[in-house]
């Protein structure tokens, strides 16, 4: 149901005011025919030395700028000046309840209001917070999965695994809450929740992972499938579901990531370290779900290193593909790069970004898209087609997108 705008951002407004109560505030999107300063601004309170200020973070294409505003009139200008930027999603956590307002086509407000289960506690309001860990480790699935003993501590073969699983959720929660405030994601409902598909699980340690986060943590109703070619990691993932007591939320079918049968799409879909193309079947697939968030890790790029290696190389880069380690590195920055376009060109934003340092896993590449829906610019469709042509590469997800991308390319 549509509601006036102004009334709408007035209850948002006191969310965010309330300095005893305010989790985090996220404003994002756009609303039609204008745009905010800022890609997207999140407000929470921090206590510091001299008293409570309201920290104010606001984020461009290629950084984050924070400053922070003691309370009293300060605070009502800089609230204000956020609400009265044209966004077109707010996100505001409570600790009683999460509130979601999109902005409509004509400009009037559809809100919708969760109280969650029970009251969180005093949210922290440390500045330079410790890096608290997302799930402890005597989570019964770290050990069910080997990563902790039967006392719960992580072993310490398995710590590098136990930081990859981190660090995937600490990325995974912001995604999550930029894909709902754009607007493309309704809020998980027990009749209607987040779908998750994790294509190419393996072992099914993130899978898990991600499961035990968004429902544990985040109490949001979830189901989660994990799709692999191999039969073995179908029967031991399952019965590791089913001993954790997951098994009517959580479940694993075996196939290929193209094909395999998946009831219902994805509004979540994970390629975790998908090899070669396999990366490009995953993406591709979730594209045609339409699903709201992307989240794959890439893992070896041989498709184009081997079109490079039988092609001639464009000038002046001869001296990029001479060594063949560098070539090879190339191969791997354009493969992610025209990926990352690709998703762009079907109505996707996509950031680039570290993973996990490189100290823990070579693989440490995260692409991220959120769905939109927005049409790719003249400055994408031109960059795109420089690009394939100047090095005379066509892209594995290209390829298999190319009813999607036909009428983008040609505009």
């Amino acid at each position: 149901m549509s509601e006036p705008l102004p009334a709408a951002l007035d209850r948002i407004r006191a969310l965010v005011l309330d300095d005893e109560r305010l989790v985090r505030a996220v404003a994002a999107g756009r609303r039609r025919g204008e745009s905010p300063r800022w890609r997207r601004t999140e407000l929470r309170y921090v206590d510091l030395r001299n008293g409570r200020h309201l920290q104010v973070t606001t984020y461009d294409d290629t950084q984050a700028h924070t400053h922070n505003v003691p309370l009293g009139p300060g605070v009502l200008d800089a609230v204000d000046d956020a609400l009265r930027a044209p966004y077109g999603n707010w996100h505001v956590d409570t600790i009683s309840e999460t509130v979601q307002l999109r902005v409509t086509k004509k400009g009037a407000a559809q809100v919708h209001a969760q109280a969650k289960a029970r009251s969180e506690p005093a949210p922290a309001r440390s500045h330079d917070r410790a890096k608290a860990r997302v799930l402890d480790p005597a989570a019964p699935f770290l050990t069910a999965v080997g990563i902790s003993d039967p006392d719960g501590v992580v072993k310490p073969s398995r710590r590098d695994k136990y930081h990859q699983v981190e660090e995937f959720l600490r990325l995974l929660g912001p995604a999550l809450d930029d894909a709902l405030t754009a607007g493309r994601l309704a809020p998980p409902t027990p009749e209607r929740p987040l779908r998750v598909v994790d294509l190419g699980c393996g072992n099914a340690y993130l899978t898990f992972a991600a499961y035990a986060y968004l429902a544990g943590v985040r109490k949001l109703p979830t189901t989660l499938t994990g799709v692999d070619v191999k039969a073995p990691a179908r029967e031991r993932n399952t019965r590791v579901a089913k001993e954790l007591g997951w098994d009517d939320a959580v479940s694993f079918v075996e196939g290929d990531i193209a094909s395999a049968p998946v009831e219902g799409g994805a509004d979540v879909v994970l390629a975790l370290h998908a090899c070669d193309t396999a990366t490009d079947d995953a993406l591709a697939r979730a594209v045609r779900w339409q699903a709201a968030l992307i989240l794959a890790a890439p893992c070896c790029h041989h498709d184009l290193q081997r079109q490079l290696a039988g092609r001639p190389t464009p000038s002046p880069y001869g001296l990029l593909t001479r060594h063949g380690i560098l070539r090879e590195r190339l191969a791997d920055m354009l493969t992610d790069a025209l990926r990352a376009a690709v998703l762009r060109l079907v109505g996707y934003r996509v950031d680039v970004m570290e993973f996990v340092d490189s100290d823990h896993t070579p693989r440490n590449l995260l692409v991220r898209g959120v769905r939109t829906g927005a049409a790719a610019s003249p400055e994408v469709v031109r960059d795109y087609h420089e690009l394939t042509a100047g090095w005379g590469v066509s892209p594995a997800l290209a390829r298999l997108l190319e009813p999607d991308l036909a009428e983008v390319l040609r505009s």
